[in-house]
């Protein structure tokens, strides 16, 4: 065991993305709003379709927009094709990706991250609950020498 963690907490930080006592960054306000956009969409997607979409609930320059969206290029949330004049972006990571690193993070920081994951299932609904049954023994399969 590292750092005093449990193997179920290390597993899953390893599986998320997370790191022990690292972080991985969290989505800035207009970030989450062009991805929330992008997740939406599930094809292809103009800078302008977004900007578009987005300058329904706020206005936003079409450079800022584009810019975000370079930005999140370069994080390696979004993959992007040149087509003529303007890129199609598409997404190259889930939104559970993207969750499930934030919860490798919260696990990161906690001083009890199995206590920590104990009170998160304890606030899940019974469909939830069965659905993380169904996942961990899963998981407990793949994990067992065959």
């Amino acid at each position: 065991m590292s750092q005093g963690y449990s193997p179920l907490v290390l597993a899953f930080r390893t599986r998320a993305g997370g790191r022990c006592g690292g972080g991985m960054a969290r989505f800035g306000d207009l970030e989450a709003a062009i991805m929330d956009v992008m997740w939406a969409a599930g094809e292809p997607q103009r800078v302008r379709e977004v900007a578009d979409e987005l300058n329904q609930n706020r206005p936003l320059a079409f450079n800022t927009v584009q810019t975000v969206m370079e930005i999140l290029f370069r994080k390696g949330w979004l993959d992007r094709q040149k087509s003529g004049r303007a890129y199609w972006y598409v997404t190259v990571r889930s939104r559970e990706d993207y969750v499930a690193g934030l919860l490798g993070e919260a696990l990161a920081v906690a001083r009890d991250p199995a206590a920590t994951l104990v009170r998160l299932v304890e606030d899940l609904e019974p469909a939830e609950i069965a659905q993380l049954r169904v996942a961990l023994d899963t998981a407990a399969e793949r994990e067992s020498p065959q």
